[in-house]
């Protein structure tokens, strides 16, 4: 089988501070971090077993399997990160280290092609019997992504003609025909795995696999209630009941067709890794059917269900969206995944529909909820981000049982940790969009990146010290002899953007189409554009119908959504009040946030009881006394790296 080696991964380098010290930070500490604890080798942390499954499973070792049904897919997802940190920083003793993964997953791979360890250690007998519960779609997702990304940015085929045999096999188990099944993932992941084989492959069997899966998913008679018959009426997890995954089947957005669904329900990751193979599908096919559900439910999303950290998924039952404007802040749930799916589904949407909403909403997800999930040390991360937190309540009441006031080294269900880091090692892929004769700047990073557009390669050199500062400039390495559009994202949060094109002031009044800055010319070698997005420190206060933020107010520079932490401002920072026309002053951080950009400003904050008053409450009382306080706020993304405290995204205002 011929593949197509062509990728942006291997035509991206970032040279941004920012985010070069965090993909150096992933390349040196966080893929090593991780690999001991797929070993097993991290002190007082949970055991993965990950790479021990594997080795039982090849014949390597005796024993049984252990951790979760998906256990597997925290191996491939990690795969996949390191295929993106070679790519970023040539490293052989990894790649020799991945290698032999590899080698280890080729010798668990069955005679027809399949591979999972829980099913070919601990219940053979069962495979392809509880798709709704089960993930072994969700994880060969995962290993079909990895292979594709490590063919990508290695040139080597051995992991992607594994996922290969692999994917042929489900295209034989799956189908119309009388011997297949009709069914499909209860957790979303091979869909948009699928078109990615699809793209790099060129094989259109996996393109009808993936239209076969989106296009079963909901339909009567339920596929979930035939198998739960036919297994005899037994669930593998009972959580919340027997067989509640297949009575709720909201959950896993099957409980209608797609194209019948019109709002964002379920599990938050399970929903948008479903979008994001659905646009994919959507743009390749020319389906308009499916174009349309796609931009029906990222409205409903976006404007009804997310987070102003650009985190999805409200409630911890079901790691689930819950209604329109419900988004409580200290029981927030918003797992780190569903904001990294959150971009993924963003990205494909860019590639289907020109429009800056979709990046103004990935650069949301990624400066404030995705970075929110690893600390600076790379060493600990969180599942859940909360807009609130009061540490001495958690462990008093349920309702928080999923919170955590400081990030954790490692968690039994580790989906997040290595999630993260192939997000952040495969960022170049998220920069620009290219549309035959028109290239999109979605995010500002330092990089040199070459981009092949129809005409020919268009290689771009981009600088500036963003988020921090406003000044971007884009300088032109290479350009073909032809006309291209060359677009510049204008964020939503900018007011008074300007913009100079070798030098010359360029009029943006009417150049701005569909929030991008598109400027149409035969591009010469040093071109330069100097785009400047004035950073104002901006209040921001939710719709009338988001109860959790009335009567608040939460502040943003630039893509940064700021938080109030107790380390910097004392206890109680309920009893702070800000008003809305407080002057902001913007510092220099120091020690940990060095190289960061704090705001300070002036609050008040309500005197506490006296040591007589015992009372709870009190009839006819005076009105509380204020006292004027200096205040700190820090990007949100740098919260709980100073050990335990209160947190808040939203400050009550000042009346």
């Amino acid at each position: 089988m011929t593949h197509n080696n062509e990728s942006q991964y291997t035509r991206v380098n970032i040279t941004d501070k920012f985010w070069k010290n965090y993909q150096t930070l992933i390349n040196d500490v966080v893929i090593p971090y991780q690999w001991d604890a797929l070993n097993d080798n991290l002190p007082d942390t949970e055991p993965s077993h990950a790479i021990e499954n594997f080795k039982i499973a090849a014949g390597e070792l005796d024993g049984e399997f252990y951790g979760m049904v998906f256990q597997d897919s925290d191996v491939t997802k990690w795969l996949e990160a390191v295929a993106y940190s070679l790519a970023n920083k040539p490293d052989p003793s990894l790649e020799n280290l991945a290698d032999d993964v590899i080698q280890l997953i080729g010798k668990v791979q069955c005679d027809n092609g399949y591979i999972n360890t829980y099913f070919s250690v601990k219940a053979p007998d069962a495979k392809w019997h509880n798709l709704c519960e089960c993930h072994e779609l969700y994880c060969a997702g995962h290993l079909i992504e990895a292979a594709v990304a490590y063919y990508q940015t290695t040139g080597k085929d051995a992991l992607l003609n594994i996922a290969c045999r692999f994917a042929d096999h489900i295209d034989q188990v799956f189908g119309h025909k009388p011997d297949q099944l009709l069914g499909y993932p209860g957790h979303p992941e091979v869909e948009l795995a699928l078109m990615r084989l699809y793209e790099v492959t060129e094989q259109p069997r996996y393109l009808d696999l993936c239209n076969f899966f989106v296009e079963q998913r909901g339909q009567s008679p339920h596929y979930y209630d035939e198998e739960y018959q036919r297994r005899g009426q037994t669930s593998y997890w009972h959580i919340h009941g027997p067989a509640w995954m297949v009575k709720d089947k909201a959950y896993s957005q099957a409980h209608l067709p797609l194209t019948e669904q019109q709002v964002a329900v379920g599990h938050a990751v399970r929903f948008v890794y479903l979008l994001t193979g659905v646009a994919h599908l959507a743009r390749l096919s020319g389906d308009q059917d499916k174009v349309a559900i796609c931009k029906t439910l990222w409205q409903d999303m976006v404007n009804k269900q997310m987070y102003v950290t650009g985190g999805i998924g409200s409630q911890s039952e079901g790691e689930s969206f819950s209604c329109e404007y419900d988004l409580p802040n200290d029981t927030a749930y918003t797992e780190t995944c569903a904001s990294i799916g959150l971009m993924m589904f963003a990205n494909r949407m860019l590639q289907l529909d020109t429009n800056s909403h979709y990046s103004d909403v990935m650069e949301r997800a990624l400066y404030n909820t995705v970075l929110a999930g690893m600390a600076m040390d790379g060493k600990h991360f969180f599942y859940v981000n909360p807009l609130e937190v009061h540490p001495s309540s958690i462990p008093h009441n349920h309702i928080y049982d999923h919170v955590k006031p400081v990030r954790q080294r490692w968690f039994g269900c580790a989906c997040c940790p290595p999630n993260i880091a192939r997000i952040i090692g495969s960022l170049g892929n998220y920069l620009y969009t290219v549309k035959q004769d028109t290239v999109l700047t979605n995010l500002y990073i330092g990089s040199t990146s070459t981009l092949a557009t129809e005409y020919g390669n268009l290689t771009i050199t981009q600088s500036g010290d963003y988020p921090w500062k406003e000044t971007i400039t884009l300088c032109i390495d290479e350009s073909p002899n032809q006309a291209i559009s060359l677009g510049l994202r204008i964020p939503d949060w900018c007011s008074q953007p300007s913009m100079t094109v070798n030098g010359n002031q360029y009029s943006l009044e009417d150049a701005v189409e569909n929030g991008y800055a598109l400027i149409n010319q035969v591009w010469q070698s040093g071109d330069t554009i100097t785009l400047t997005l004035p950073m104002e420190t901006l209040i921001l206060r939710g719709h009338a119908k988001l109860r959790h933020s009335a009567g608040k107010i939460s502040v943003q520079r630039g893509p940064l959504v700021y938080c109030i932490e107790e380390a910097d401002n004392g206890s109680e920072l309920y009893n702070l009040r800000l008003d809305s026309d407080a002057a902001f002053t913007v510092v220099q951080g120091e020690g940990l946030f060095e190289g960061k950009t704090l705001l300070k400003t002036q609050a008040v904050k309500i005197l506490g009881p006296q040591d007589s008053e015992t009372s709870l409450y009190r009839y006819h009382s005076s009105k509380p006394q204020w006292v004027s306080q200096p205040l700190t706020l820090i990007p949100y993304f740098t919260w709980a790296n100073r050990g335990e405290g209160e947190m808040r995204v939203w400050i009550t205002e000042k009346e």
